[in-house]
């Protein structure tokens, strides 16, 4: 045996933590390999997002992905769901927008009136090569966010971000 196998420390990967906050907070992080400015282009270009975003687990298909990222700007993604009578469309607003540092939307899908849309917020930090993200969604009440959990739409980030992990790695 070799001993010098057993003291070196075995590479560990790299997963996404997930915190409910608070009743109304769900905070995803993950530290990914490659600088901000190129994690923040796959975050913010259609051509780069759409080949990432959707979770490989998933039964979906993205049939259509837009993204005007600008402060006022919008965003549109269309789903098509084996389960689903019809295309899914998600859809909203950047708010803020900090190249290389900050993304704000809005999650407008909801029915005119509905206030069960989160505000998502993406934070890059860049150290010695790899971006740290934080994805930090506010609901506006605790029953909307129970509602996502329930629903299962909460659960796909962690893949997504192995997702762009691989897709960083493969660019």
């Amino acid at each position: 045996m070799d001993a010098r196998k057993e003291t070196e420390p075995t590479p560990m990967k790299k997963r996404a933590t997930v915190e409910r906050k608070s009743d109304r907070e769900l905070v995803v992080t993950r530290t990914v390999n490659g600088p901000a400015r190129i994690v923040f282009e796959a975050w913010t270009k259609a051509e780069l997002f759409s080949r990432w975003w959707v979770p490989k687990s998933a039964p979906m298909t993205l049939l259509a992905c837009e993204m005007d990222v600008r402060v006022g700007g919008k965003y549109r993604l269309v789903f098509n769901h084996p389960a689903a009578p019809k295309p899914m469309e998600f859809f909203g607003t950047y708010l803020e927008v900090t190249p290389n540092a900050r993304l704000v939307w809005t999650n407008d899908e909801g029915a005119e009136g509905d206030e069960t849309g989160a505000i998502t917020t993406v934070t890059f930090e860049e150290k010695n090569g790899q971006t740290s993200l934080v994805v930090h969604d506010l609901y506006p009440s605790k029953e909307a966010l129970d509602a996502a959990v329930a629903s299962g739409s909460t659960e796909g980030m962690p893949e997504q971000l192995e997702q762009l992990e691989e897709f960083l790695a493969a660019s």
